[in-house]
């Protein structure tokens, strides 16, 4: 499953303030070095707060993973009660440009709104320098579940003052979206590490666990391996059409579905404390 690229027209927007310094360190299990700071924020000037019935369920995906702007659609399909789809990355690399039924156009704020369905996508449309600069979201009121596309790097989110990364490091759940080969499962462990302590539910685009190359159950890092151990860990199948041709308003598969309803459901329990 891969994204398509999409140019929207430049609107100009004010350069989002970046005012919390407070940092707390992280360290890769059994690295010599830290290798990546997690932040938390004491004030920052430029918040977003959802609505208080609204859960905010990040989704990251690893350097060279595809796919996960997809599954973040297949999660807000999926979910039982009225959810949106917030992509956080620049226009020119959104892969929710051609995914909506009907558009809504664009608001001063800097976002292009539209819907599929019963879902609200709401996507950026002014280019952007970095995380730093992605506008809060629009209030949508009958939200119960924004899943939130984070889009950019994890290591540049993580250390880049942002809401964005506010709700990365304040989330009660993150999916992380990786891939099936040697290098994703690397990447994995990297974003794991990353994460710290953060629940999270892993998902691999791919074929069943059963089915992997030896290599590529030999490159599974002991995060990769306690995720898996915990029942915390999903694949979900590639799609060629969805690989060549990207998301447009073509329904999602089946197969693709029912991984998204796996992943809420453990979602739900890493919330409640039920596993």
């Amino acid at each position: 499953m891969t994204a398509t690229a999409h140019t929207r027209p430049v609107v100009s927007v004010d350069e989002l303030q970046r005012a919390w310094r407070a940092l707390q360190s992280g360290q890769f299990r059994g690295a010599a070095q830290p290798w990546v700071t997690k932040r938390t924020p004491p004030h920052t000037s430029q918040v977003w707060t959802p609505s208080p019935d609204e859960q905010v369920l990040p989704v990251v995906r690893c350097p060279g993973a595809q796919g996960a702007t997809t599954f973040a659609l297949a999660l807000a399909t999926a979910a039982k009660d009225a959810a949106r789809v917030v992509e956080c990355s620049a226009p020119t690399s959104s892969g929710l440009a051609a995914a909506s039924t009907a558009e809504l156009g664009e608001h001063r704020s800097g976002w292009a709104q539209g819907t599929r369905g019963e879902v609200l996508l709401q996507r950026v449309s002014t280019e952007l320098p970095g995380v730093s600069d992605v506008p809060p979201p629009l209030a949508a009121q009958t939200t119960t579940l924004t899943v939130l596309d984070v889009g950019w790097d994890l290591g540049h989110v993580l250390r880049t003052p942002s809401w964005v990364a506010v709700h990365v490091n304040q989330a009660t759940a993150v999916v992380v979206v990786s891939c099936a080969t040697v290098p994703g499962l690397r990447h994995l462990e990297s974003a794991l590490g990353m994460l710290g302590g953060t629940p999270t539910v892993v998902v691999i685009i791919g074929p069943p666990r059963r089915r992997w190359p030896k290599t590529v159950h030999h490159s599974a890092g002991s995060s990769t391996r306690a995720a898996e151990s915990a029942g915390h860990l999903v694949t979900a199948p590639w799609d060629r059409r969805l690989a060549i041709a990207g998301l447009d308003s073509t329904p999602l598969p089946a197969p693709l579905l029912r991984a998204a309803e796996t992943v809420l459901t453990l979602v739900d329990q890493v919330r409640t404390g039920s596993q």
